[in-house]
């Protein structure tokens, strides 16, 4: 894949989004526009929006909204789950998209454009309603027709477009400089053949916003909670994630059916050189909850969900029924960026449509991803809903853990919720009809996305794997560090090493955690209580130190890594296998120093 290309498009793409929402901004907000007379309600929720934040920040989600759309569709034309091409022509030698070209042919399907839309869209083409431009506003009639159609299959990334969204949507989608123009170039059919696309473009988009936040921290400014994600994100290779995925998941099974054919196509796995009997017993697939706690677009869940699927397989699963297994029972992500939460579901609703056929996207499975959003209560709120619900049922530990939302933009992942499992109280408080209550309707959603988050932060995973954040303290906000020091002193220094100690925590006993860090944690003092835990309670099953250079994406000497596959139990007497490729100049070499390793069995 041409990544070169992918980054000059997706940094072009973010400028001119940027550029002409801010421009359709400006309009909407004229105290005489054309909004304000037709669409009121929606520039009331832009301006309201803006309040509670800044136009900046509206400004930056309605830009990377569209292009996620965008690309979502182009990825979708290119691989035939839409019925009609919506941002591509149907021939790729061609220019006009095909839902266009149909339309002015009078055809436009009445099961995803409703009536109205399809008439004024008949009418702009054939000449009979005044426009500008007719055929531009026929076509974004078109595309926010399209958006609304798949919102049932995929919310998270499809809300239905009713609001100053739409108002903010670019102008210009049909001409040669337009931003789909440049999506098409970029997004080649060769290009899509995997979903990884995604996630290369969503680094590439946030790179420039990454490169001002590390510019801001030369000049001593710390990283706000909106910025913890364009400064942490970072799309790990597919060889290091098959390395991480193969030993974590695969080696479970491996360790449950040892004659299973998976090792088979299991490329980095390394099989363990003594008979193992103490292990994490799985009776059937279900079984195995595997969760990335910072998925990004979601490249590890969506490795895993290719092992998933051999797995069903093997057992003799019903073809079509496994996808729709993997998405119930196996992968579960959690992230604090709200694009890139959006991404890694498509990524794996994608990973079960080439699976399956169009019947998939009625069924609206939607995968197990939870956006982590900041959730608060005063305390007369909350007395009042304990008091309509019933007291006895909030004990200490859940009146805490309902209290520990509130910073959740800067924590994360890294909140370990005061109630161990929220399984006896969510499904009481779930019967709770408080429809009818209009002052504690809203508290009571509120507690339950808070038990939602909860829930996923349970130690309840087979395996957990991750790439994590990196964020040294002097970093860190004075919130964030403050907290950190509190509530993870052995690895306060920097966030992948608290990332550690909560995988850790959030894995079963002889459960698997498998993850690619800064390697500092091996060598620094500031470290050495992080060590003694791993050493002292946890087990190192292997370790590839890769040193500088495994990120092509990343220039120079700046990142020096090690990934490893921690099990979460202490076996003193086990050996577990070592590979050192700090030689390697680039991932390309890295690569192969690890095939050729693990092919001799020379991992010492």
């Amino acid at each position: 894949m041409d990544t070169s290309k992918l980054k000059r498009f997706a940094q072009h793409a973010r400028r001119l989004l940027r550029d002409q929402v801010k421009a359709k901004m400006s309009l909407v907000l004229a105290a005489d526009s054309a909004a304000r007379r037709e669409t009121l309600e929606a520039v009331k929720e832009l301006e309201e929006q803006i309040r509670q934040t800044s136009s900046e920040q509206v400004l930056d989600k309605v830009a990377y909204t569209w292009f996620n759309r965008f690309c979502a569709l182009r990825f979708m034309d290119l691989n035939g789950y839409n019925k009609v091409r919506v941002v591509s022509p149907a021939d790729e030698s061609q220019f006009q998209p095909e839902i266009l070209a149909d339309a002015k042919q009078g055809h436009i399907n009445e099961t995803r454009v409703p009536d109205k839309t399809r008439q004024r869209v008949d009418a702009l083409l054939s000449g009979q309603a005044t426009s500008n431009d007719p055929q531009q506003e026929a076509y974004r009639l078109l595309v926010v027709a399209e958006c609304n159609a798949f919102h049932q299959a995929m919310p998270y990334l499809f809300e239905r477009i009713a609001d100053y969204t739409e108002l903010l949507m670019p102008d210009d989608l049909l001409s040669g400089n337009s931003v789909l123009a440049y999506t098409r170039e970029a997004m080649t059919p060769d290009a899509c053949q995997d979903v990884e696309v995604i996630g290369w473009l969503y680094q590439f988009y946030i790179s420039e916003k990454k490169d001002q936040v590390f510019d801001g921290l030369k000049k001593n400014q710390k990283i706000t909670p909106e910025n913890i994600p364009a400064a942490t994100q970072l799309f790990t290779p597919h060889w290091i994630v098959r390395y991480l995925v193969e030993n974590s998941l695969g080696r479970l099974w491996m360790l449950n059916h040892p004659n299973s054919p998976l090792a088979g196509q299991m490329n980095y796995y390394i099989a363990p050189d003594q008979a193992e009997t103490d292990f994490l017993k799985i009776d059937k697939p279900e079984d195995m909850k595997i969760c990335d706690p910072a998925c990004g677009s979601g490249h590890m869940l969506t490795y895993a969900f290719d092992l998933l699927y051999a797995i069903y397989e093997e057992v003799g699963t019903e073809k079509t029924e496994i996808a729709e297994k993997i998405l119930t029972h196996n992968l579960f992500g959690i992230e604090i960026d709200e694009r890139a939460g959006e991404l890694a579901a498509f990524a794996l609703t994608m990973k079960a449509r080439s699976k399956t056929n169009s019947r998939f996207f009625n069924k609206s499975i939607k995968p197990h991803i939870c956006v982590l959003q900041k959730v608060s209560f005063d305390s007369d709120e909350l007395n009042d809903y304990m008091a309509e619900v019933g007291r006895d049922l909030f004990t200490r530990e859940l009146q805490g853990t309902l209290q520990q939302f509130a910073d959740v933009d800067n924590l994360g992942s890294l909140i370990t919720p005061k109630l161990a499992s929220v399984a006896d109280v969510l499904p009481i408080l779930q019967a709770k009809d408080m429809a009818g209550n209009l002052f504690l309707a809203n508290t009571h959603a509120k507690v339950l996305q808070v038990l939602h988050m909860a829930e996923f932060l349970s130690p309840r995973y087979a395996v957990v794997v991750a790439n994590p954040p990196y964020m040294g303290g002097k970093g860190m906000n004075t919130k964030l560090g403050d907290w950190a020091r509190v509530n993870y002193p052995k690895s306060k220094s920097d966030l992948f090493a608290m990332f550690i100690e909560r995988n850790l925590d959030m894995s079963l006993p002889k459960g698997a955690v498998a993850m690619i860090t800064m390697q500092s944690w091996m060598f620094l003092s500031s470290y050495e209580a992080l060590r003694g835990r791993i050493l002292n309670e946890n087990t190192i099953l292997s370790m590839a130190h890769l040193g500088a250079r495994a990120f092509d994406s990343i220039g120079g000497e700046v990142v020096s890594t090690t990934a490893f596959v921690l099990e979460n139990s202490h076996k003193p007497e086990y050996r577990g296998a070592f590979m050192r490729l700090v030689d390697g100049k680039s991932e390309a070499e890295k690569m192969e120093m690890m095939d050729k390793a693990i092919a001799q069995g020379s991992a010492a």
